[in-house]
């Protein structure tokens, strides 16, 4: 978030001054993924307790899953943050709804990356029993990463000075 300065009666974003709301985006991250973890955990429990888990070779156990799938989360939402605080993007988060739209294109962006190719080979390279194919993209995965999206974007313009 930009650091803004007044001029008369008029505030004016000083678009070369970013500063990196890392705090207001981690906040936001684990906010978002508690959100998106209760949907993984009402729709697909599996995904949680074996296939995140796994990735830490903890497979079966759903505290490993929903603290590794927490902390991915929160780590995602500082670099948000850090993306967000590019002097070219220095205004979005002034509108709620532009940071919002900002949120869902960049959980989407990870649900295709992160979760559709680097996840597979991350689980075949720690000997997961069965890795998914590259690319795994699923519905359910989008619409997660959506809800994801949705909560961190409309969140990070509240908590970006915290």
């Amino acid at each position: 978030m930009a650091d803004v300065t007044e001029h008369g009666s008029t505030d004016v974003s000083a678009p070369f001054e970013p500063r990196l709301a890392w705090r207001g985006g981690g906040v936001a991250g684990l906010v978002a993924t508690a959100a998106m973890g209760i949907g993984i955990t009402l729709v697909e429990l599996s995904t949680l307790r074996v296939v995140i888990a796994g990735l830490y070779g903890l497979e079966g156990s759903l505290v490993a899953g929903w603290l590794a799938h927490l902390a991915h989360g929160t780590v995602f939402g500082v670099l948000f943050a850090a993306v967000l605080a590019d002097p070219g993007l220095h205004r979005v988060t002034e509108w709620r709804w532009k940071t919002t739209v900002a949120g869902v294109v960049y959980a989407l962006v990870l649900a295709v990356v992160g979760a559709g190719i680097v996840m597979p080979i991350w689980l075949g390279a720690v000997g997961f029993t069965t890795p998914p194919s590259i690319p795994n993209v699923t519905v359910p995965l989008l619409v997660w990463h959506l809800l994801y999206g949705l909560v961190l974007g409309a969140l990070f313009p509240s908590v970006a000075d915290a």
